[in-house]
């Protein structure tokens, strides 16, 4: 497999058109990309890439209980692949956009082996990050994601040259711009009407339970 794609992006908070556009239509594609979010670096692909998914899978070593989140674009969308109850729609717009993971109950757009086997749910994030965001937009559809920790790593990818050197063989494009932050997403479930937190990461608690 040849070198993947980077698109040199210096100033996230206006990521270029062209190169966004070039990134998405890697992941039309079937391609695999990596891209920096509001927590981490991320990989990625769109909801419908088989090979893709497998790929991310082979690259983290995934075991077959683990599932990727959804990037959606907005809360709109979210609610397509997300049951969202009255604490989860309230909680949602409070942590979104933002490093936040929401699991709930997924609906019947989500593939199901994208979700949860025993209990049927969802991981979903809405990211402030621009890149992130423009990326999702132009794509229309949902982004399957996971954060770029490598296989026995205990921290993640903060920027171009540590994903191409953990994962540049599985990847087809990497959006290198300015280093993000160290912690993954805070993971937050909801269950019924309880708020149940899986993973502390950069999301603050503060006023959220």
């Amino acid at each position: 497999m040849s070198d993947p794609l980077r698109l040199v992006i210096e100033s996230w908070g206006d990521p270029p058109a062209r190169k966004i556009a070039k990134a998405v239509e890697i992941l039309h594609a079937g391609g695999v990309a990596a891209y920096p979010t509001d927590s981490v670096y991320a990989l990625g692909c769109a909801i419908e890439a088989k090979d893709a998914i497998e790929r991310i899978a082979r690259a983290k070593q995934l075991k077959k209980s683990q599932r990727l989140a959804l990037i959606c674009p907005d809360l709109s969308s979210a609610s397509q692949y997300g049951h969202m109850n009255q604490v989860a729609f309230r909680l949602a717009q409070r942590i979104f956009p933002g490093p936040y993971t929401l699991v709930v109950p997924a609906t019947r757009d989500v593939p199901r082996t994208l979700t949860d086997a025993k209990r049927r749910t969802v991981s979903i994030r809405i990211t402030s990050h621009p890149i992130a965001s423009a990326i999702v937009t132009a794509l229309g559809r949902p982004l399957l994601t996971t954060s770029a920790i490598a296989p026995g790593a205990e921290i993640a990818c903060r920027d171009a040259d540590e994903i191409l050197e953990a994962f540049g063989s599985y990847l087809d494009v990497v959006v290198d711009a300015e280093a993000t932050e160290e912690m993954p997403s805070t993971v937050l479930e909801v269950d019924g009407d309880q708020i149940v937190v899986l993973r502390e990461g950069q999301g603050s608690l503060d006023g959220i339970i």
